[in-house]
């Protein structure tokens, strides 16, 4: 499997916002945008995406995972960054319409087929700076792809950041590329210094986010996890873990917790950390680096209870255990 993200299906939907009205939704290759050069999203960064995945069940059928809470989170950040409102149901149908069309080209697991809705200001106003573009482009890309960090089972090497944030705090709800641009020059410089992985921001001593996932602690039987806010990512991946763990009979306890806490519990032996997200899934944290210093998350491998949670996720991605969340839609 090449690269994940690099490889894309030959062709994406997408539908137009001009004169106050949406424009019939069309197929198209995917090698190429129109829009003009003073493009709102190319000066003002009026953008955002989701990302959600289509699986192969062993019956040969297609199902998508979560995409209403995807769409939700999507339709918030259009509203957050003042881009033209859409209907849910339009984008749905979207998905579901070039997913089929490549259906027969979703992996089978541990593959996927990578789902990128994107929605971007194309309004041709740069003295719109503190004005919202009033035209926009809404397309879906896809990508076959297979796991994201390259390492596979390697537990990942993570870098506490108390003095930086990974976006500005208001902006933390939004799914929007501006947001993981910010992060980039702190994770390439960690992974330049210490080998690091990704960064864990911290702002103050608050345990919060990486650059690209969400953060889980595990000790014991307890999941330990920051409380939902306006200055981080609310993930879906993370929501359907922790939904599986309370399923699985886990305490999982939604609070601000801080570094020295966390620290504090990595150095048990039964501890584990993981990031979450719909590329990661779930992937193990073996080794905190802060101050310079280097300390292990329990053993430093990856642990029984992340495995054991990733591998419940991907059971109902899969078909191999119950929908009773009915978090699938089927395609084919």
């Amino acid at each position: 499997m090449a690269a994940f993200g690099t490889v894309f299906m030959p062709q994406m939907i997408q539908a137009r916002f001009s004169d106050n009205q949406w424009g019939e939704t069309s197929v198209v290759p995917c090698d190429k945008l129109e829009f003009h050069a003073g493009a709102h999203v190319l000066h003002y960064s009026s953008t955002c995406f989701e990302g959600l995945k289509a699986f192969r069940h062993e019956d040969g059928s297609v199902y998508i995972f979560r995409m209403d809470a995807n769409i939700a989170r999507m339709q918030q950040s259009s509203a957050l960054l003042s881009l033209p409102s859409f209907d849910g149901d339009m984008l749905k149908t979207m998905i579901i319409d070039i997913v089929r069309q490549y259906a027969d080209e979703t992996p089978l697991p541990p593959g996927s087929m990578y789902i990128r809705p994107t929605h971007i200001g194309t309004e041709a106003a740069i003295g719109k700076a503190a004005a919202p573009s009033m035209s926009s482009l809404l397309y879906t890309l896809l990508s076959p792809v297979g796991d994201y960090f390259a390492g596979g089972a390697t537990a990942l090497r993570v870098l506490l950041e108390e003095d930086g944030m990974r976006c500005a705090p208001h902006m933390g709800m939004v799914k929007s590329g501006g947001n993981y641009a910010s992060a980039l020059g702190p994770i390439s410089a960690a992974r330049k210094q210490y080998q690091a992985d990704q960064i864990l921001f911290c702002p103050g001593g608050d345990v919060q986010e990486t650059g690209a996932a969400n953060f889980i602690l595990i000790d014991g039987n307890e999941i330990i996890t920051k409380a939902l806010d306006s200055t981080f990512l609310h993930g879906v991946t993370r929501n359907s873990i922790l939904t599986i763990a309370k399923d699985l009979g886990m305490t999982v306890s939604e609070r601000n917790f801080t570094v020295t806490e966390l620290l504090e519990r990595a150095a048990k032996p039964g501890t584990e950390a993981a990031l979450s997200g719909t590329a990661a899934v779930l992937t193990a944290v073996g080794t905190f680096i802060h101050n310079d210093k280097e300390y292990k998350v329990g053993t430093g491998e990856p642990g029984p209870t992340t495995a054991r949670l990733r591998q419940a996720l991907n059971d109902i991605q899969w078909g191999k255990s119950e929908d009773k969340h009915g978090w699938l839609t089927k395609v084919v």
